[in-house]
């Protein structure tokens, strides 16, 4: 073995919802952090490159009125998104990637221990199944700036903005459910050489 070789076997990158629908300003209204697509491609292509696991996840609303109904041209996957060959895509309908799903399976399947989660938005779909991977016993790592939320109207009529609704989410995930991690932080902590052993 190389010295200064890092052997990452357990640690797999979770992109989810990453779709076309999401564009939709008029339905979903402002959004934070425009950058969070292309710290997701920087991740994505980072694991790619280190031959590290990659996990695709697809919501399929129920909703006729959804942009990310599967008759909507919104359901697909962003440009750059597409699953590879040997990277599995799990479809779902609820918020969590677990739920009708074998993705907990998969995750056990090929002994991953660590899951480094990315994708929209940050206070449902992504908040939610980081939630039930660190129930789940995985250790989780929330990337901040590659995740963003939208405006929300609170229950009694309070707007908050997107910027503040990221914010309240990733608080709330801090050291509960997972730790909050930058980018760099995930290609300085996971992705240190081009070198690696599977």
């Amino acid at each position: 073995m190389n010295k200064g070789v890092r052997i990452v076997k357990k640690a797999c990158l979770l992109i989810i919802d990453v779709q076309k629908g999401f564009d939709d300003s008029d339905f979903w209204g402002e959004r934070n952090n425009p950058d969070a697509e292309d710290n997701m491609l920087v991740l994505l292509d980072a694991f790619r490159k280190a031959r590290l696991p990659v996990f695709h996840v697809q919501h399929q609303s129920e909703n006729e009125m959804s942009p990310l109904h599967p008759t909507k041209l919104g359901y697909q996957l962003k440009t750059g998104f597409e699953p590879k060959e040997n990277e599995p895509l799990f479809i779902k309908s609820v918020n969590s990637a677990f739920i009708g799903t074998d993705l907990k399976e998969e995750l056990e399947k090929q002994e991953i221990a660590q899951i480094i989660i990315v994708g929209l938005t940050t206070n449902h779909c992504v908040s939610t199944t980081a939630r039930m991977a660190a129930n789940y016993g995985f250790g989780v790592s929330f990337i901040h700036d590659a995740t963003a939320a939208f405006t929300t109207v609170s229950y009694d009529g309070r707007k908050f903005t997107a910027q503040e609704v990221h914010e309240s989410a990733l608080s709330h995930l801090h050291n509960e459910f997972a730790e909050i991690l930058s980018t760099g932080d995930v290609l300085a902590k996971w992705v240190t050489t081009s070198q690696y052993m599977q």
